[in-house]
C-alpha cells in the first residue's frame, strides 16, 4: 500500500525533542504518531526527524497492515476474499 510521511510538529520538553507525524495512505487513511528523541546539543532537526521516523516505522507498518483487508469484499458462500 502506497503512504505518505510528513511532519506534523517538533515540539520540545524538558528532556526530549518531541516530532510528529501525520501518515496518509493513498486511499486517504491516517494516522497521526508522534517520537520522543532524547536532546543533545549535536542532533540537527534532520537527525531528530531522521531517528523519530526509524522508530515510528514499526507502528506504522503494524497499521498498514491492519489495513490490508479493510473494506475487502468476501464472498459469503466461501468465505474468501474477493479480488
Amino acid at each position: 500500500m502506497e503512504y505518505e510521511v510528513t511532519v506534523k510538529n517538533i515540539e520540545n520538553d524538558e528532556k526530549n525533542k518531541i516530532v510528529g507525524f501525520n501518515v496518509t495512505t493513498n486511499e486517504n487513511q491516517r494516522l497521526a504518531i508522534d517520537k520522543s528523541i532524547p536532546l543533545k546539543l549535536s542532533k540537527t532537526t534532520q537527525q531528530y526527524i531522521s531517528e523519530a521516523l526509524n522508530e515510528a516505522k514499526p507502528e506504522i507498518n503494524e497499521w498498514l497492515a491492519s489495513l490490508e483487508f479493510q473494506n475487502a469484499k468476501i464472498d459469503p458462500e466461501t468465505g474468501e476474499i474477493i479480488a
